[in-house]
């Protein structure tokens, strides 16, 4: 992974994606292969899930925000009278 794709996930994410990681790996060496692996697997993949969609909100949050600071300035530039010397 690059710097960039590093810097997108916050903190907290981190946190929670390697305490999900390491759960997952202690219930897998404590209750061994058996069909509770899926129930283990399933819950990993949920928590994933879910942070990957808060990741792509926080995304399309940022990119709305600057779409909306470029209409702003682009109206408070309509609005300024131009300097145009009316003869």
């Amino acid at each position: 992974m690059s710097n960039q794709e590093l810097s997108r996930f916050d903190p907290w994410s981190a946190v929670v994606i390697a305490l999900t990681l390491g759960l997952f790996l202690v219930s897998v060496f404590v209750k061994g292969f058996t069909h509770e692996l899926l129930l283990e697997a399933g819950i990993f993949l949920v928590s994933v899930k879910l942070i990957l969609l808060g990741q792509k909100n926080t995304a399309f949050s940022r990119a709305t925000n600057q779409r909306l600071e470029r209409i702003a300035n682009l109206l408070e530039g309509a609005q300024q009278p131009s300097p145009r010397s009316e003869s």
